[in-house]
């Protein structure tokens, strides 16, 4: 499934800008954290670190690996990006610019899966509402094995039968 953009009144780059321009200490945007930006936000997929790094060398942009961490720290903490642990990994997402979504994770080939389910916001609102509890967001994941693993395993299974 994939999931639709929101009209946002402000660019990510911009926003960002505005998020290190309001900072306690006004930090300034430099060239490594607009490529970043830019990069980032110019696909919709779920990165790590490390993927981030090597995607964007291979792309031809030299960012240093500190720049790669202490911008996403910063992009999180301005509400651009999402933080989602799976298993001993940090994986990214765009959180600016798209709507409340849930995960699927396979264990097998790593695939991320999103969908959304208004069932699962109704009862999140309900249990916060009975226990009188403000959230400001959430984290799903599912883990297992999504259909293509599930199909490979079965059809080997078959075969070992013959």
């Amino acid at each position: 499934m994939s999931l639709p953009a929101v009209e946002m009144l402000q660019s990510p780059e911009d926003k960002f800008q505005e998020y290190l321009a309001s900072r306690p200490r006004p930090q300034r945007y430099t060239n490594q954290q607009r490529d970043l930006v830019r990069y980032i936000f110019a696909q919709h997929n779920h990165f790590d670190a490390d993927q981030l790094i090597d995607d964007m060398k291979k792309a031809g942009f030299h960012v240093s690996r500190a720049t790669v961490y202490r911008t996403l720290v910063k992009l999180v903490d301005a509400g651009l990006l999402r933080r989602l642990e799976v298993g001993p990994r940090m994986f990214y997402e765009h959180d600016y610019g798209y709507p409340q979504h849930e995960h699927m994770h396979c264990e097998k080939c790593g695939q991320m899966i999103e969908f959304q389910d208004p069932t699962i916001d109704e009862l999140i609102r309900d249990v916060c509402r009975r226990h009188n509890f403000q959230s400001i967001g959430h984290t799903f994941i599912i883990r297992g094995t999504c259909a293509d693993c599930n199909r490979t395993r079965v059809t080997r299974r078959m075969l070992d039968l013959v």
